[in-house]
C-alpha cells in the first residue's frame, strides 16, 4: 500500500472518528435535555412559584471529561428559552414552547 493511500485512509478514519465522537456525545446531551424535562414535568414547575432547584454547575470543577452533561444541557434548554431560570436560582417549564417544540418533533 502506498505512503499517499495511507495518509489518505488515516485523515478519513480521523475525520470519521471525530463525526462519531460528536454525534454519539449530541445523543447523550438529548437523552439528558429529555431527562431534565421529564424531571422539571414531574415536578409540576410550569410556573415561577413551583420552580424547583436542578443542578447548573458542576460539582468538581477538577473534574473534566463529559460524565457530567446536566450543566451544558441546562444551559441550551434555556437558550431555547424551554427552561426559565427565576431570580432566586430555580428553573420552571415555560408550557407553551414545551407544547411548541413537541408538535415539532411530532411532524414527519
Amino acid at each position: 500500500m502506498s505512503i499517499y493511500l495511507q495518509i489518505i485512509l488515516l485523515v478519513a478514519a480521523f475525520i470519521v472518528f471525530v463525526l462519531a465522537a460528536m454525534y454519539f456525545a449530541g445523543l447523550g446531551l438529548r437523552r439528558v435535555c429529555f431527562k431534565m424535562i421529564a424531571e422539571l414535568e414531574e415536578a409540576g414547575a410550569f410556573k415561577a412559584s413551583k420552580a424547583i432547584k436542578l443542578q447548573d454547575e458542576r460539582k468538581n470543577f477538577f473534574q473534566v471529561g463529559t460524565g457530567n452533561l446536566r450543566p451544558r444541557a441546562l444551559q441550551l434548554l434555556i437558550s431555547d428559552k424551554l427552561v426559565v431560570k427565576t431570580p432566586e436560582g430555580k428553573y420552571y417549564l415555560d408550557k407553551e414552547k414545551l407544547a411548541e417544540m413537541r408538535s415539532k418533533l411530532k411532524k414527519p
